[in-house]
């Protein structure tokens, strides 16, 4: 198991199942967060994850560069990358370029690693369509993400009210 892609919507459980899964790995873990506490709700988020994970587990608060973190973690750890769902959202708002090129890239690096690697994301296209141009990129442009990530993964999955739903590759009807 090389990349798993962990979908889901918010609050589904996602980063819980990657802790567990993570729990059971005997070398080092190190867990990647993209969120910034931009208001006290936010804060309150991070530090409940915080307390989530082990102690001994190493933590980089990285929200933009990620390909680069990625690569230069040892190659024998296990990595959560939670979540793209904001990496996407703090690229689109802070880098001039294409943010589909960039997480192509980043997945190339993720699905390399020798140790395992776990990438949390939100699935939002199953809700309405957004009202705003910018709600709407958004939207198109995580989707795209998640697609890149999860075409270069061993296994995705999709977390629902804390289950986890394996999803099969190129499914086609018999006949």
């Amino acid at each position: 198991m090389s990349l798993v892609v962990l979908l889901g919507g918010a609050r589904a459980g996602k980063s819980a199942l990657a802790v567990e899964l993570a729990r059971e790995w005997d070398g080092p873990v190190v867990y990647v967060a993209t969120a910034e506490a931009g208001d006290d709700e936010m804060a309150l988020r991070i530090l409940r994850h915080r307390d989530e994970r082990p102690g001994e587990w190493r933590t980089i608060e990285e929200p933009v560069a990620l390909r680069e973190v990625l690569a230069a973690i040892d190659a024998g750890a296990y990595a959560i990358v939670d979540c793209l769902t904001l990496w996407v959202a703090n690229l689109l708002e802070r880098v001039d370029g294409d943010v589909l090129a960039e997480a192509e890239a980043t997945a190339a690096v993720a699905a390399a690693r020798d140790a395992p690697t776990i990438v949390i994301t939100n699935e939002v296209g199953l809700g309405v369509v957004p009202a705003a141009p910018l709600g709407r990129e958004y939207r198109d442009v995580l989707g795209a993400v998640n697609a890149s990530f999860v075409s270069r993964a061993d296994e995705a999955v999709l977390v629902v009210a804390g289950r986890a739903l394996p999803l099969v590759p190129r499914w086609r009807p018999r006949g």
